[in-house]
């Protein structure tokens, strides 16, 4: 209405500054109908300006805020190895003559895998054997007459002496031809031979690899910075790409020393018995290393930040309020607050990015 009456008057006003004569009645009707064409275009103005104002706002997602379970997890790569996984080598340095197993044969501890060609010392221990026997049969004779008080003490001392002499050099001689077999030292399943007959075998050169695949454990590698937070008995989540396989369990082992070169220290975890569980799979484990009970926590994509510091937005009465938030660990794609937020807030999720404090919004989705 007062734009009304500013208009009329300035249209007044210049109608008296001019200096022609004009007809008071025509003069009064022109500016009336200019008039009413001005109110009609401030009238449609207002409508338009009054339905921009009540717009419902942006339309934005927004969740309601309650205490909830927060735990952060330590993620590492490891890989399954197993509990009893040893390489038979031989003892001795001699030509390969027998190999009674193959790849992929059970075995059991203790059963002969393979001969190396130990001829000489057979024939040695044949001559020890019959020397040990000659021995035996003179110092069985020299005890009956010593027990018959016949001869001195001096002979029956020296005929036990030779016996028993005669019987540790065949006992050596046979634990030097045992060095000749190479011996399974658990049992098993043969999983590499890299042995061949003819092949001159020799210490620490090739052997055969006998795995206990029933007794399988997953090691990792634990960074020095979780020292403190990751231990024997701490719950762990084990994901197996290959086999698409997950289980939750506990570490039965912790390293209690800081390897010098990686700054890190090993951890075990047994596995149940599993036919899909080989020896070197890749295993990811997701170690609980700090939990928290009646903790507001929020998607990480719903923070904002700024020189000021990290912030979101809540819907209060329909209306974006900005509210500046302390921030915990992030886990998951979730971040603990500590102080900020408070259990009821309705925390805008969705469209938070476009609005400015004090925005009016309007609620498209909301969830808890």
């Amino acid at each position: 209405m007062k734009k009304i009456l500013y208009l009329s008057a300035v249209l007044f006003l210049a109608a008296c500054s001019n200096n022609k004569p004009k007809d008071k009645k025509a003069e009064l009707t022109d500016l009336k109908k200019q008039q009413a064409t001005l109110a009609s275009k401030i009238t449609a103005l207002q409508a338009e300006l009054g339905s921009q104002d009540s717009t419902k706002g942006a339309d934005v997602g927004a969740i309601t805020l309650k205490p909830g379970m927060f735990t952060n997890y330590v993620q590492i790569q490891g890989k399954i190895d197993a509990q009893d996984n040893v390489t038979a080598y031989p003892q001795a340095q001699a030509i390969i003559t027998a190999i009674y197993v193959k790849a992929g044969d059970h075995v059991n501890k203790g059963e002969v895998l393979a001969q190396l060609d130990n001829s000489v010392l057979v024939q040695n221990i044949a001559q020890a054997q019959a020397q040990a026997n000659l021995s035996n049969t003179l110092y069985q004779r020299q005890k009956n007459l010593w027990d018959q008080k016949i001869g001195t003490e001096v002979q029956f001392l020296q005929a036990q002496t030779q016996l028993q002499t005669a019987q540790k050099q065949v006992s050596s001689l046979r634990q030097q031809a045992d060095m000749y077999r190479i011996v399974s030292p658990i049992s098993g399943t043969v999983d590499q031979m890299d042995l061949k007959l003819g092949q001159v075998g020799a210490p620490g050169s090739a052997g055969i690899r006998v795995i206990n695949a029933d007794n399988l454990k997953v090691k990792a590698d634990v960074p020095e910075s979780y020292s403190s937070s990751v231990n024997q008995g701490d719950s762990v989540q084990i994901l197996f790409p290959d086999v698409a396989d997950s289980l939750t369990t506990r570490i039965t082992f912790a390293a209690k020393v800081i390897d010098p070169g990686s700054r890190s220290f090993g951890i075990e975890i047994k596995l149940p018995h599993n036919k899909e569980y080989r020896p070197n799979m890749t295993a990811v484990l997701k170690i609980a290393d700090y939990s928290r009970r009646n903790t507001i926590v929020i998607p990480v994509n719903a923070i904002q930040k700024s020189d000021e510091g990290d912030y979101v937005y809540i819907n209060v009465n329909g209306y974006a309020k900005r509210k500046s938030i302390t921030e915990g660990a992030t886990s998951g794609g979730l971040t603990e607050i500590k102080s900020g937020l408070s259990s009821g807030d309705q925390l805008i999720t969705e469209g938070a990015s476009d609005l400015s404090d004090g925005d009016k919004v309007s609620i498209l989705t909301s969830g808890n």
